[in-house]
């Protein structure tokens, strides 16, 4: 999968929406906040929440965020806002009001997270992360470890019929089905969503199933910050010009 041009600046926000609805899917980490060293050390500004839900309403609901983490994990950093959310890499979904899009999704099977972290343990410098319907091993201090993590990874998820999400200096463990591009279709199949164009901003790997998914759906995707990107349209280069041109 080659990478695509990309242009550069998408046009101003308020030019495409006067041309027309448009549906609105954020990542969160690396493209609404910056990259931390850690999972927990993000710094979230005070006043993100209120700014989503302004922008929500001024786009008639739609506007989703799409993270790789869970739903609790996103709210607890973000405090409460009444906006879309999927979380787990588009797993878990749900609309402005709270309600779910679908079930409950699977869990882990047992024996998975036990295996990681006895992994990690033995490794110094790897972490890991639990999350809701997933297991993280971050290798952001121990570089030098990524082909022996992703190696670990690829066969655990093999031997327990999951799939492995890559992201910078991560790799996390999910059931199959765990997939951004998954989350835009079942958001975009919403009354509030149907008929928009859909635009997909995010930074890192798992967000190019979203760029596909929205330019399938006759929108396009914007990646954030310097990284390659096989199927985004346009380029913005930090958190910082992802909230300008969202005019938050």
């Amino acid at each position: 999968m080659g990478q695509t041009t990309i242009i550069g600046m998408p046009p101003p926000l308020g030019a495409i929406r006067a041309k027309g609805p448009v549906a609105l899917f954020l990542d969160f980490d690396g493209t609404l906040v910056e990259i931390a060293p850690t999972p927990d050390a993000i710094l979230v500004p005070r006043e993100l929440a209120g700014q989503l839900e302004a922008m929500a309403g001024r786009n008639e609901g739609r506007l989703a965020l799409v993270s790789g983490r869970s739903v609790e994990d996103v709210a607890g950093h973000l405090g409460p806002a009444s906006i879309a959310l999927a979380g787990s890499h588009g797993l878990e979904r749900f609309r402005a009001d709270g309600s779910a899009l679908e079930p409950r999704p699977a869990t882990l099977p047992p024996g998975v997270a036990e295996a990681v972290r006895d992994f990690v343990k033995r490794r110094p410098g790897l972490a890991y992360e639990a999350k809701s319907h997933g297991a993280a091993l971050h290798y952001r201090a121990a570089p030098q470890l990524e082909a022996a993590v992703l190696a670990f990874a690829e066969k655990l998820a093999a031997e327990h019929g999951l799939a492995v999400k890559r992201g910078k200096c991560v790799a996390e463990l999910v059931p199959r089905g765990a997939d951004k591009a998954a989350a835009v279709r079942a958001f975009m199949g919403e009354k509030a969503f149907h008929g928009a164009l859909p635009i997909f901003i995010g930074d890192d790997v798992t967000d190019e199933d979203g760029f596909r998914a929205a330019t399938e759906l006759g929108g396009f995707g914007i990646i954030v910050g310097e990284r390659l990107s096989a199927l985004a349209r346009y380029r913005l280069a930090t958190p910082a010009e992802v909230h300008q041109w969202l005019e938050l």
